[in-house]
């Protein structure tokens, strides 16, 4: 977040205990990887599926639920999940039969799970995608450590950092995934969220004061086309 947001939210965090008592997590993993032509969630990283790498991530904030949507009709990623769901209790898998339509309808597959829950304490929702490869604990973390009603991820697009790498230029931002999110504002928003209309757009109408960021280029890099790809390799982010 801006730096002063952040110092603020730190100064008034919770134990990561505390904060694991009242959130869920949504893994929106049911993306058909068209531009990359194979499964994303199925790339490898440190030995296992990154929907794998991502899940377990999940794990260390320790939250109430962790749901991923899948795209149905992939067997390959369907019983990779059912395996996962076994080692974590908290894992449940909902499977999104209208993957084609957009990242909207997967979100709001999340939100209907969460509300189906037993548990009323949840407060918050953490959303994660599944190729930002370089996301980390100490991220996550710093998300759900903010106060404010959303707390969002600032980047610059990978477009605009290889174009700018040696130039002295600014780059426009992106505020977006993972985010913490207030739920009881995301079940307002739910009837809002179609096709490819996700948070975003909701977001940015809600006064500044409400609004965190935390800063991390190392979003940046996530997963869409065969040359970001091969790039993620030849960096060692993901395995050959």
């Amino acid at each position: 977040m801006s730096k002063r947001a952040f110092r603020e939210g730190a100064e008034h965090t919770e134990s990561t205990e505390q904060q694991s008592q009242n959130h869920a997590v949504i893994i929106l993993a049911s993306g058909l990887s068209q531009r990359l032509g194979e499964p994303k969630q199925l790339l490898i990283k440190n030995g296992e599926p990154l929907v794998t790498y991502m899940t377990r991530l999940a794990t260390t904030t320790n939250p109430q639920v962790i749901i991923i949507v899948i795209p149905d009709n992939h067997h390959l990623i369907a019983s990779t999940m059912t395996e996962l769901a076994n080692q974590y209790p908290t894992v449940q898998i909902v499977v999104n039969s209208q993957a084609n339509t957009g990242m909207a309808h997967s979100l709001s597959l999340g939100i209907e799970t969460i509300a189906a829950f037993e548990s009323t304490s949840i407060d918050r929702v953490l959303i994660i995608g599944v190729d930002q490869v370089l996301l980390d604990e100490p991220h996550l973390t710093a998300l759900l450590a903010g106060r404010q009603t959303v707390v969002a991820s600032r980047y610059h697009s990978w477009q605009g950092l290889e174009k700018h790498q040696n130039l002295d230029k600014a780059v426009s931002d992106i505020i977006g995934l993972p985010l913490a999110i207030n739920y009881k504002l995301l079940r307002q928003w739910q009837s809002e969220l179609i096709g490819d209309k996700g948070l975003r757009h909701l977001i940015r109408g809600l006064p500044a004061d409400q609004i965190g960021e935390v800063d991390n280029d190392q979003l940046s890099y996530d997963i869409d086309t065969p040359e970001q790809l091969a790039f993620a390799k030849q960096k060692g982010w993901l395995d050959s």
